[in-house]
């Protein structure tokens, strides 16, 4: 939460005017899809209509809007259809908020801190733009200003999110949401606070040190506050700009990312919730070809209990082995509950799609044939049909950005169309998994980073 002398800390007005936009936008959408369920009419056109309503706002409601796009019938399958079209190019502050986010956060000689600093932004997002500078040493920086009224605009969003899955809940849903929505917020409210991204960024150095082919950048913690981060600027190229690359570069790429998402996860129980391609750039080695990637924005990060982990070592074994009893317990120690039989063959669907590249041991493509866009959809629409007839399931929270990063990643490997032996990359990273030796590592990286140990 804000300090209690926090200038921006929940305004009245900017809170106000948040809840009536949004309020008033999903709203009509709502009585219009009320309308439709009593005369009938055409779900792909509310979609839409929501999409519309939702994209003129910008800010934290685009970033929840493409999140609960990616999680298998949080919303119809229109709905996230339209959702995941949104694009968060909010258009950048000017000079002004520049200069006053600047001057509040290091003080009305901010500017003597650095040897350059550009006052327009390099990139703006949802909760806000960053700007190229330099240090009195003239190392490159990157700065990070989070937008005026942030807190009251999430908070407003997330009150407004509730709107969204009601309009679910009129659908006969197969999943209960609740859960959903309480890990959102918990998630979306973390992203304001600078000051833990940056013990975010320090414990992804501590635990990707001894891996070459990912680069973390360096926190500037005298340049830092709760608002404000400056870190090093790694330079790099997008990673889209090796799509038409030769497949050993395509490749090199896409296994440095596998490491970055799986070994933080399989080791210390820790993983990048947000694995799109703006997150990440290719770095160059000293023969000028892509050496590995650049892992830029610690913003959405999750820290699972060890036992959570070992709940995906042992699905995976599981499956692998035919071993049910194994399956059913992994799904229970994640907070599955009334586990039936049937029920447990529907998770299988959706486990099998997840850890399908895993459990084959051969060279392979994420999924032949299917377009980025598309990855999961499929599948996805399986195990809906399915949970209708066994009425509303609770996705324990846990769950919630596990799965949605996954899905992401996965999206990445089908834009560098790679093609790597999934199984071998996986297995070595769980070879000799031990939840207690994930308890003591995680504990140690968490303390050295100054993040507090998560409760089991």
């Amino acid at each position: 939460m804000p300090p209690p002398d926090d200038r921006e800390r929940n305004r009245f007005s900017a809170r106000a005017a948040r809840y009536a936009r949004v309020g008033t936008n999903i709203g009509g959408v709502a009585a219009r899809i009320a309308g439709q369920r009593l005369f009938g009419g055409e779900d792909q056109a509310s979609a839409a209509a929501l999409a519309s309503a939702l994209g003129g706002l910008k800010g934290p409601i685009m970033k929840v809007a493409q999140l609960i796009a990616t999680i298998p019938d949080a919303v119809p399958p229109e709905y996230a259809e339209e959702l995941a079209q949104l694009q968060s190019n909010a258009p950048p502050m000017g000079a002004a908020f520049v200069k006053r986010r600047m001057a509040a956060e290091l003080g009305v000689d901010w500017e003597k801190r650095f040897g350059s600093f550009e006052r327009t932004p390099a990139h703006a997002a949802s909760l806000g733009q960053v700007h190229r500078a330099t240090d009195l040493d003239g190392r490159a920086l990157a700065v990070k200003l989070q937008y005026p009224d942030m807190s009251s605009a999430v908070e407003a969003d997330l009150s407004q999110l509730e709107l969204v899955f009601s309009l679910h809940r009129r659908m006969r849903p197969a999943i209960d949401t609740s859960e959903i929505r309480s890990e959102i917020a918990a998630r979306i409210r973390e992203e304001l606070d600078y000051e833990r991204e940056a013990k975010h960024a320090r414990l992804y150095t501590d635990i990707l040190k001894s891996t070459d082919d990912v680069r973390v950048p360096q926190i500037m913690p005298a340049l830092s506050t709760r608002r404000l981060l400056t870190m090093e600027w790694l330079e790099g190229r997008r990673l889209l700009d090796y799509k038409t690359a030769p497949i050993e570069t395509r490749n090199r790429i896409a296994t440095a990312m596998f490491r970055a998402w799986w070994h933080p996860l399989s080791h210390f129980g820790v993983i990048h919730g947000d694995p799109h391609l703006g997150n990440y750039t290719a770095f160059t080695g000293a023969d000028g070809q892509p050496a590995g990637i650049n892992l830029l924005d610690y913003g959405c990060i999750r820290i699972f209990p060890p036992r959570f982990v070992a709940g995906v070592v042992d699905l995976y074994r599981g499956l692998q082995t035919g071993d049910e009893e194994r399956v059913v317990e992994a799904y229970r120690s994640w907070g599955f509950k009334g586990l039936t039989k049937e029920l447990v063959g529907i998770l299988n669907i959706w486990a099998r799609f997840i850890y399908g590249p895993l459990l084959d041991d051969r060279t392979r493509s994420v999924a032949d044939g299917v377009s980025p866009g598309a990855y999961g959809r499929k599948e996805a629409f399986r195990v809906h049909q399915a949970l209708k007839a066994q009425g509303p399931v609770t996705v324990p929270r846990e769950f919630v950005f596990m799965d949605r990063a996954a899905i992401g990643l996965g999206g990445v490997f089908l834009h560098l169309a790679a093609e790597l032996n999934f199984f071998r990359l996986f297995n070595d990273e769980i070879e000799g998994f031990s939840i207690e030796a994930l308890a003591e590592r995680q504990g140690v990286a968490l303390a050295r980073a100054g993040l507090e140990a998560v409760e089991e």
